[in-house]
């Protein structure tokens, strides 16, 4: 169940960056069944994955959000840098 959320923020991600291969995603479960997501980023890429404002950020949490509601998940995505 986690690969598919996690595949969906790479596919998302990935196209955004200037260090693609230096995207990772680890996945947990929570106390209340939310899955958590850690996208992890080379540090000149967190802007970016941010955007300005949290924009695209906030858009890839609202896709992954919608994704999750269809098989009854809840989901929680943070970014930060590998570094």
């Amino acid at each position: 169940m986690h690969t598919e959320f996690e595949q969906l923020l790479l596919d998302l991600v990935k196209p955004l960056v200037t260090n693609p291969d230096d995207v990772s995603i680890s996945s947990s479960i929570d106390v209340d069944e939310t899955v958590l997501l850690h996208v992890y980023v080379h540090k000149d890429d967190l802007g970016r994955v941010i955007g300005k404002s949290g924009r695209i950020a906030n858009a890839i949490r609202t896709i992954s959000y919608a994704c999750a509601s269809k098989s009854d998940k809840k989901v929680k995505v943070e970014f930060s840098s590998n570094e």
